[in-house]
């Protein structure tokens, strides 16, 4: 389903993400709608697939980016089902472009010594590790 975004659709997808426990009176207050209202634009929005899920963010004290690159093309699966395995690994994309997939993780050092370790038969990997997050304004 195709959903046109509004600039009230905009500004509740933009308190929602800044605090996912607002209740729909409290929106409805900020966007000068009624509770209901903005519950109905809610569903709306879900139903659509805009919004996805209700989550936390988690500041872990390592964060990585790691970008593969597979050096046979059959090790798709093999490599989708090694990232299952992990809880550290908090996304992972399959993308086009200079790598294969990218994934976003939260692994301690031996840990991702570990993981890397596992994926080297299959790829060639880089990984960037997140020294300071760069707070939106």
């Amino acid at each position: 389903m195709n959903i046109e975004l509004d600039p009230i659709d905009l500004k509740i997808i933009a308190l929602l993400k800044q605090d996912s426990r607002l209740t729909n009176k409290e929106i409805g207050q900020r966007v000068h709608r009624t509770g209901q209202a903005v519950g109905a634009r809610i569903a709306q929005l879900m139903d659509a697939g805009v919004i996805k899920n209700y989550t936390i963010a988690v500041q872990y004290s390592h964060k990585q980016f790691i970008h593969l690159h597979l050096n046979e093309q059959r090790a798709f699966e093999e490599i989708e089902n090694l990232v299952k395995q992990y809880e550290q690994i908090d996304e992972c994309f399959k993308v086009m472009g200079n790598a294969c997939y990218m994934i976003v993780s939260h692994f301690e050092p031996a840990a991702l010594n570990e993981f890397i370790e596992k994926l080297s038969k299959w790829c060639r990997y880089s990984v960037e590790t997140v020294i300071r997050e760069v707070e939106k304004s």
